[in-house]
């Protein structure tokens, strides 16, 4: 993931004062990510066609809800795939591992816990 990341929108025509119109043949990206807070807990599992947005509503508190409430602000890991079904999936599969398995994956990634979307907003 490079700086000023600009990541795929799922559904264009429901950006708020688009004039895109989906091309349905045109490969999709679905992420799931695992963010956190400075104190590295909880960790919360997600899935979202657009990483950066939803980066930007957990970091502004805009989804009121658990990441809020805990303060999740901090991505430290995230997957790509082009089937919602499978990043579904992945999400629920993620969300049913301990937390000591969640955080040997991040390390596996990000042994320093960066927050891999410093830098995308300014």
């Amino acid at each position: 993931m490079t700086e000023n990341a600009t990541l795929p929108n799922r559904h264009p025509e429901r950006s708020e004062g688009s004039n895109v119109v989906a091309n349905p043949s045109r490969s999709r990206q679905y992420y799931v990510y695992i963010m956190t807070n400075r104190r590295h807990s909880p960790l919360y599992v997600g899935v979202t066609n657009d990483l950066v947005r939803r980066v930007y509503e957990h970091r502004n508190r805009l989804a009121k809800g658990f990441a809020s409430k805990y303060n999740i602000t901090m991505l430290m890991y995230y997957e790509t795939t082009e089937s919602v079904e499978s990043a579904i999936a992945r999400e629920k599969q993620l969300k049913g591992w301990l937390k000591r398995r969640k955080i040997a994956l991040i390390e596996s990634a990000n042994p320093n816990w960066r927050d891999l979307s410093l830098g995308w907003f300014r």
